[in-house]
């Protein structure tokens, strides 16, 4: 059975993110509740730990890894331009469910775009699931803390039934919404693509595209 850490949602104790962080850095993998559901969380540098993810979820290697970062200025050397409409949706629904998909830079594992050339990322507003990357320094992996093709989780048992032994701590800080996923929007198109509707409805988006 993996690690079970107990947090507190609302006000996370220190020592306790930095735990996890410490199985993050040896290359392990950590679910985490996001805005959303839980995720599985891996630092998005390290080649072995991104492995895993997809050894884990029985992913498919061409579909892509969104990731989690902790600040805005994380995005410096992440991404290759950041677009008018993509500092637009950063500014309107950032902190949110909202991953937006721009041109991947150099920095970013070939594995995590799934050959595209393009990553997905996220600036949670969930205090766990930043206090995480912004403790590690480094952006983390934001796939669903499921197998694919199952059921998304929305606690800590739920994670623990699906994956089981398979990942090495679960942070339990209560219940998830669930429901929807995130949004996913491709800033990389004219206009931008909105790829899945999630807890920010379409409608939001094109209305801040229509401010531009």
């Amino acid at each position: 059975m993996p690690t079970i850490l107990k947090i507190d949602p609302k006000t996370p104790d220190k020592s306790s993110i930095i735990a996890a962080v410490e199985i993050l850095k040896k290359g392990g993998v950590v679910a985490f509740p996001t805005e959303t559901f839980y995720g599985l969380g891996a630092d998005a540098g390290n080649v072995e730990a991104v492995e895993k993810i997809y050894s884990i979820k029985g992913r498919d290697y061409e579909n892509p890894i969104p990731i989690i970062i902790g600040n805005i200025r994380d995005m410096t050397g992440l991404v290759e331009e950041i677009p008018e409409t993509g500092r637009r949706f950063m500014e309107r629904f950032w902190p949110g469910g909202l991953t937006i998909i721009f041109e991947a830079s150099l920095n970013i594992l070939h594995r995590l775009t799934g050959g595209t050339g393009k990553i997905g990322i996220r600036l949670s507003s969930n205090i766990i699931a930043s206090h995480l990357a912004k403790t590690l320094s480094k952006p983390i992996t934001a796939t669903s803390a499921n197998l694919s093709g199952a059921d998304e989780c929305a606690s800590a048992d739920e994670v623990i039934d699906c994956l089981k032994d398979k990942i090495d701590m679960v942070i339990d800080g209560g219940r998830t919404p669930g429901g929807l996923g995130s949004t996913v929007v491709d800033v990389t198109t004219d206009p931008p693509t909105i790829l899945r509707e999630g807890i920010i409805p379409s409608s939001l988006l094109i209305y801040t595209l229509q401010k531009i």
